[in-house]
Order: structure tokens, then C-alpha cells, then sequence
């Protein structure tokens, strides 16, 4: 894989209303899905029940997650990078409170978006995805 590919996981989760949750990292203007980077040796499901845990503070119900595949596109903030992503529809349990390196999390719908930036794989395939389901 070239350097210049960052490979993570990320989570699609939705309420009962079919809005799905974005976070917004500090210091960073584009919302995007939680998730993150695997550390060495650790199995996607495994990296985003962490990364979950880590940035909402809520945790994966367990045998929840759905491969919904890998995309690949434009690294939000992180210039002249490709992010490559495997997307899991996962259920959460207990209170989304931002933690961490969030800043905020969002509740869209993703057939009546709000006016704000999105991360190119949240515009691009996650909330494409979203309405379809």
C-alpha cells in the first residue's frame, strides 16, 4: 500500500429515525464518521468498537457490525493523502457524549442535509449509502 494511504475503519451508526451520526474533530471543519486507524495486529470490528468507546464514550453492541465494503477517496485533513476505508453499519449502546478529539457529533438526515462541509468519504459514499437503507 502507498504511504500516502491512510487505511481506516469507520462506523455508520443510525438512529431509529434514520439519521446517522457525524463527529466534527477539534480543529478540523469537515464532519465525518467516527472511527480510526487499526493498531497492529487488531481486527476492524475490534479497532472500531475502540475507537467508538474512545471518541462517543458509548460502546458497539456486540455481533451488531455490517460490512458495507471498503472506499476509497480523499483524506478529509490530511492533504495530497487517499483514505481508505472499511465501513461497518454498527448499534451503539449508552450515552454519545464527544470525548477525545471530538469536538461535536451530529445527528443528519441524510436525505435533507444540512449546509455544512462533510469529509469527502461521508459526502461521497457513507451518506449516499445511508439513503439507501
Amino acid at each position: 500500500m502507498s504511504d500516502k494511504v491512510i487505511s481506516v475503519v469507520a462506523a455508520l451508526i443510525r438512529d431509529k429515525n434514520g439519521r446517522v451520526l457525524l463527529v466534527l474533530k477539534r480543529g478540523t471543519s469537515a464532519f465525518m464518521q467516527p472511527g480510526g486507524k487499526r493498531d497492529t495486529g487488531e481486527s476492524d470490528v475490534a479497532a472500531l468498537s475502540r475507537e467508538i468507546v474512545e471518541e462517543l464514550g458509548c460502546s458497539v453492541i456486540e455481533n451488531s457490525a455490517q460490512a458495507f465494503g471498503v472506499f476509497d477517496c480523499a483524506a478529509a485533513n490530511e492533504p495530497g493523502f487517499q483514505v481508505r476505508a472499511a465501513i461497518y453499519a454498527v448499534d451503539v449502546q449508552g450515552t454519545i457524549k464527544p470525548q477525545a478529539e471530538i469536538d461535536q457529533v451530529l445527528w443528519v438526515d441524510p436525505r435533507a442535509l444540512p449546509d455544512l462541509q462533510f469529509a469527502p468519504l461521508t459526502r461521497d459514499h457513507i451518506l449516499p449509502l445511508a439513503r439507501m437503507l
